[in-house]
């Protein structure tokens, strides 16, 4: 169940740091406010699943899952470079995510 909770965690993750930009700097009150509430739903739930799966590998996954998701839309919303090394370099992360869960044993 840790697994599902730091998943959605990451997907909240993704969320706050999609709203950084559509807030213009937190000078947006509602994108802002959306901002602020996804970082708040995200370290409480990233603070839940490190009561059962080591903090190391919780908080590498976190950031992995939101460092791969906000990448992606960056390249899809905000028309950032999408080269080959880039999306290669999303996909490395993504290995790292699926090693460190497959290492932990699905602990």
């Amino acid at each position: 169940m840790s697994w599902y909770i730091l998943i959605i965690a990451g997907l909240f993750e993704i969320g706050w740091a999609i709203g950084l930009q559509y807030s213009d700097g937190l000078s947006r009150p509602v994108p802002t406010l959306g901002t602020v509430i996804a970082l708040v739903i995200s370290m409480l739930l990233l603070a839940q699943a490190v009561t059962d799966l080591p903090v190391g590998t919780a908080y590498a996954v976190w950031t992995g899952i939101g460092a791969v998701g906000t990448a992606s839309l960056g390249i899809l919303l905000f028309d950032e470079p999408a080269s080959l090394s880039r999306i290669t370099f999303i996909g490395v992360i993504v290995v790292g995510i699926v090693g460190l869960h497959l290492a932990s044993g699905g602990h």
